[in-house]
């Protein structure tokens, strides 16, 4: 039996991780700083731990383990990616997780480790025009991302490269593309665009208006948690290290985006475009790399995501309001 640690385990794609790996059979330990908010706590083992603590780190980090998925980091939507106040605890605590998980696989002898990175690291210059973005793994150079984010995510790929190449590891990288889909982050401020559109059409009565910030003509793809983890899957079984793209080609506007989701929910609404941070104007996935290098990229329809998504949210909402009010 394989076994296998996934940093950031109580965390939307991490759950949805260790939920594939016991699928497959193997032996998982879980760590984060917290449990799953949804319950999608399924590991063997579960630490409750700070990464950000080397003695965490080497806890968790056994050399009987066959491979590490290290998802853990500091992150969240737009609202608290491009505001600029999260930026310091977002750089200092995403790179503290990886520098301690790295060097706790080095010293312990993990042969095999998956990093996931992110589309944030390619450059603003190419993502300009919101009907033609540039996103080909190539492109990421010379670096400009918009966000202290992307330049975090920057960095430490080419830290886990460097471990690869100094130390040994076989590591593997891939930059997700907004992954979205049921037993997320869907309210709170961390929460990204999918979410938090869907929470908002789920809590508004016929008549109403949704706020969507900037024009909502800005792009971008978004790729549904199933097919993100199987791409993760793939990438590991591969003998490519990447950096690779693991999201979806099919790029849709804000606004258009807003539109699907009032459409699945049948109500009558409209959008209100409200000023609010932005990040780039327009973002794909380019699959051509993962289509060479594995023979296969994404193919789930952006609908079929949503609905799923759409009907987990508003259970979620409305479980909320069904709460019992404490005396």
């Amino acid at each position: 039996m394989k076994k296998a640690l996934v940093c950031g385990a109580g965390g939307f794609i991490g759950g949805h991780l260790v939920n594939r790996l016991k699928s497959e059979g193997y032996w998982v330990r879980g760590v984060d700083v917290k449990s799953n908010e949804y319950g999608n706590d399924n590991a063997d083992e579960f630490v409750i731990g700070d990464l950000r603590d080397p003695i965490v780190a080497n806890e968790v980090v056994t050399s009987d383990l066959d491979e590490i998925y290290q998802l853990a980091a500091d992150m969240g939507g737009a609202g608290f990616v491009f505001t600029g106040t999260n930026d310091a605890a977002i750089m200092h605590n995403s790179v503290l997780c990886n520098l301690n998980v790295l060097d706790a696989a080095k010293n312990k002898g993990v042969k095999k480790i998956f990093y996931s990175s992110s589309a944030c690291i390619y450059p603003e210059y190419n993502q300009m025009d919101a009907n033609n973005p540039t996103c080909s793994e190539a492109s990421a150079y010379p670096a400009a991302p918009d966000s202290e984010y992307g330049w975090e995510k920057l960095f430490s790929e080419r830290l886990f490269l460097t471990y690869q190449k100094n130390h040994g590891i076989d590591v593997r990288v891939a930059r997700f593309h907004n992954i979205f889909g049921p037993q997320g982050t869907w309210e709170g401020g961390r929460e990204k665009a999918p979410a938090a559109v869907c929470r908002k059409v789920a809590m508004a009565e016929n008549g109403e208006s949704i706020e969507i910030w900037g024009d909502g003509k800005q792009t971008r793809s978004f790729l549904i948690v199933d097919e993100c983890v199987e791409g993760i899957r793939r990438l590991m079984e591969s003998d490519f290290s990447g950096p690779v793209n693991i999201g979806s080609e099919e790029m849709i506007s804000l606004n258009d985006f807003a539109k699907m989701v009032i459409k699945i929910s049948g109500k009558d609404l409209t959008i209100n475009n409200i000023p609010g941070p932005l990040g780039v104007r327009g973002r794909n996935s380019d699959n051509q790399l993962i289509q060479e290098k594995l023979g296969w990229a994404p193919s789930t329809p952006l609908a079929e995501g949503v609905k799923k998504t759409y009907q987990w949210i508003t259970n979620q909402v409305k479980s909320k309001v069904e709460e019992p009010v404490e005396a």
